[in-house]
Order: structure tokens, then C-alpha cells, then sequence
């Protein structure tokens, strides 16, 4: 469950970004596989910048329960 909290702004934005940059792609009829490539890439990789506090702040928040159930469960 955690994984896929954490990506999915990462996986929101990219999906959301192919399927404008598809559309287009459909009406302007220009098939060219980095028109694609790169401005997904971009997105996702300032979708993650942007939202990298909020996922290292969950991280380490469900590292330390984690951490701190250890002794319940032996």
C-alpha cells in the first residue's frame, strides 16, 4: 500500500501527460516516438522534485513504526 502511495504522483502525471501528448499526437497525425517520450519524462521527473519532502516524510514515518513494531511481533 505504501509503494503505491508514494508512486502514484509520479505514475498520475505521467499517464496524464501520454495521453494529452497521444491525443495530439492523434490529431496532428505526427507520430515521432520521442514527441512522446520527452515531455513525459519532464513532467515526471518535476512531478517527483516537487513531491520528493512529501515522500521522504512517508517514508521514514512508516520506516519507523515499522521499526518500532519489531519487538511486538517475536
Amino acid at each position: 500500500m505504501m509503494a503505491t502511495l508514494i508512486a502514484a504522483p509520479v505514475l498520475v502525471a505521467g499517464t496524464v501527460v501520454g495521453l494529452v501528448v497521444a491525443l495530439l499526437q492523434a490529431l496532428t497525425q505526427v507520430q515521432e516516438q520521442t514527441v512522446a517520450f520527452v515531455p513525459k519524462l519532464f513532467v515526471m521527473v518535476l512531478v517527483l522534485a516537487i513531491s520528493l519532502p512529501w515522500v521522504l516524510t512517508r517514508l521514514i514515518e512508516y520506516s519507523q513504526e515499522l521499526i518500532a513494531n519489531i519487538p511486538g511481533t517475536l
